[in-house]
């Protein structure tokens, strides 16, 4: 898909860099234009979202949940998920085991 440590557009309005992983562990930063999604989906892997700037609504298998800049959201494993920006936006993912889909050249 992308390239290690360079950006890549992700979604209309949202752009992301993952970043070189670990053995079970990798991370990446992404970007949202205010009123960006990121389109509902899911995947085997556990997420750990931290909000490094602005405000965004997470749904999380239906359930809606407020992210503003310093708070954190858990992805559970296969649960289904998406989040709009109600402002320009800045997160940064955490996922295990490795997106293999999203480190694929």
């Amino acid at each position: 898909m992308g390239r290690i440590n360079e950006w890549e557009n992700a979604e209309p309005g949202v752009k992301r860099k993952v970043f070189a992983p670990g053995q079970h562990l990798m991370m990446m930063e992404v970007h949202f234009e205010e009123g960006a999604e990121g389109y509902l989906h899911r995947h085997v892997h556990e997420q750990l979202s931290y909000c490094l700037e602005g405000k965004l609504e997470f749904r999380i298998n239906g359930e809606i949940t407020l992210l503003a800049a310093g708070e954190t959201i858990l992805i559970p494993s296969n649960a289904e998920h998406g989040c709009r920006a109600l402002t320009k936006s800045r997160l940064l993912d955490t996922f295990t085991p490795l997106r293999e889909d999203l480190l694929k050249e």
